[in-house]
């Protein structure tokens, strides 16, 4: 078999092009620039020596990131699908010549965006730029929050209890590679009396385009309500805002409505006290609204790889969900922009 020409890379580029692939849409329509003046403050701290290996551009290191989120991958996989698929490297700007990043150098490098914090201003840059180019959070937004499991630690009930308190239990101090493998910060749940452990990706989606606006992230053992001040968007132009029973309660709807925003919240029964049925056909209106952000979770587990956290740590968890966020945005953005010129 032949190695390939330049005439057939030029082939197979056509062919990307004409099937209008993702990564094709994503170079052409992202504004990548926009986030050059963030990316660069990872190299603004001073070296400590002249030598060894000089710095990746940052805006390839970047698009890395984004590609390994796209798709869900390791740092491992990552170096080796780059090398292998043609899509990517195109995606990145690389030639056949050219070297890829290895894993290490994208581990380090994203560690360096979250030892610097940032992962938050590199999703608000682009949230700004969605404001400013006819992508303006409206028609209200959606809060729910999605469970992000993490291998389960097998722990004693003491050591469980020692992790809470903030210890690290006696029986690990001489078990230095054996501790850096537990993850002290995850925590259970239970949710329709399943047994969760993890994190939680905690969301507002605006109702116009399904955009990510807010997020944050915690334990998995967080109630959802106890984090909705942190995701609510003033900046929407709709009131409403809509959410599952589990915002629900007296105190959350009297500070919407100090806040001068229209619940959609859920109504939620008790004991002895269920809902009665004009309470349930109004739950069933709301849902036709407050279902759009499952496409969210949805898109990250059937076209994103699903929710699969590949980190130790809460810090290092923020950092993975963020530039998760950040690349659904960026996948949702592209989709408007090409249904956009489509539509006579």
């Amino acid at each position: 078999m032949s190695p390939l020409s330049f005439r057939d890379l030029e082939h197979r580029h056509a062919t990307l092009e004409q099937k209008k692939d993702l990564l094709v849409h994503l170079n052409r329509l992202v504004p990548w620039e926009e986030f050059q003046p963030l990316l660069r403050q990872v190299h603004d701290k001073p070296r400590k020596s002249p030598a060894g290996r000089k710095a990746k551009p940052v805006l390839l290191m970047f698009k890395l990131l984004i590609l390994q989120k796209l798709y869900n991958i390791s740092d491992e996989e990552l170096e080796y699908q780059v090398n292998d698929r043609l899509s990517f490297m195109r995606f990145l700007g690389l030639g056949l010549n050219d070297k890829v990043p290895d894993a290490t150098t994208v581990w380090f490098f994203r560690e360096q965006l979250r030892i610097q914090g940032l992962i938050v201003p590199l999703f608000e840059q682009f949230e700004g730029y969605l404001r400013t180019h006819g992508y303006a959070a409206k028609g209200g937004q959606i809060v729910d929050a999605t469970l992000i499991p993490v291998p389960k630690q097998r722990n004693s009930h003491e050591e469980n209890e020692q992790i809470k308190r903030g210890e690290p239990p006696e029986a690990w101090k001489n078990k230095p590679h054996q501790c850096a493998q537990k993850d002290t910060e995850a925590r259970w749940t239970k949710k329709h009396g399943v047994s969760h452990f993890g994190y939680k990706d905690h969301i507002s989606t605006d109702v116009e385009y399904g955009l990510i606006r807010r997020f944050a992230i915690t334990d998995a053992s967080v109630h959802d309500s106890q984090m909705l001040g942190q995701i609510l968007d003033g900046e929407n132009e709709g009131d409403g805002v809509w959410g599952d029973s589990a915002y629900r309660s007296d105190a959350i709807e009297a500070a919407l409505r100090l806040l001068k925003f229209d619940s959609h919240i859920h109504e939620r029964a008790y004991r002895n006290r269920p809902l009665t049925d004009p309470q349930k056909e109004d739950n069933r209106g709301r849902s036709k609204i407050r279902a759009r952000i499952e496409h969210v979770f949805g898109g990250w587990v059937m076209t994103m790889g699903g929710k699969a956290l590949r980190s130790i740590g809460l810090e290092r968890a923020r950092t993975h969900l963020g530039l998760t966020n950040l690349a659904y945005n960026l996948k949702r953005f592209v989709f408007w922009q090409v249904k956009s010129v489509s539509m006579p």
